[in-house]
């Protein structure tokens, strides 16, 4: 058993001022990620709308509203839901998705992944060289580089 106190839990530095409190190494989580966040007005759980192919993804909103963007397929047409306080929404495997803070109040919300390691990242951005619909995100030796899986083109992802 283990307990901690989101509290005692560093904010994890997102680029920005979202509060976002990683709870999963705290608890050693082995098989599930495990997040806090706190979204001010015009804030964002994630840097843009993206897709993990290796791991669905539940958000529970505990305190507002959250506005979520999703789409199955990087081509098309988005659609927005909105989660209010005490509803939580599941994206599976492949679910591009991005969540984001609409409303002039504070958001409090738990993310939870599992697997807990995610490493087939997607965005739905088309590549500049081949036009493939998606980019794959990707440890590089300057940090995180967006890379075409189709023609292997990098670039550097504007954060």
């Amino acid at each position: 058993m283990e307990r901690v106190s989101v509290d005692d839990v560093e904010p994890q530095s997102m680029g920005g001022d979202v509060d976002r409190r990683g709870l999963a190494d705290p608890l050693g989580t082995t098989d599930v990620a495990l997040n806090r966040y706190v979204l001010d007005p015009g804030e964002a759980f994630s840097g843009g709308l993206h897709a993990h192919l290796d791991q669905e993804e539940v958000f529970y909103v505990v305190e507002g509203e959250a506005t979520f963007e999703y789409r199955s397929e990087p081509t098309e047409e988005s659609e927005t839901v909105t989660v209010g306080p005490h509803q939580a929404i599941r994206f599976a495997p492949g679910d591009y998705q991005q969540g984001r803070n609409e409303s002039d109040e504070r958001v409090v919300a738990l993310a939870l992944g599992a697997p807990r390691e995610t490493t087939e990242g997607r965005v739905a951005q088309p590549c500049p060289e081949c036009d493939g619909d998606v980019l794959a995100l990707a440890s590089g030796d300057e940090g995180m580089v967006l890379r075409c899986p189709d023609c292997g083109t990098e670039l550097q992802p504007d954060l």
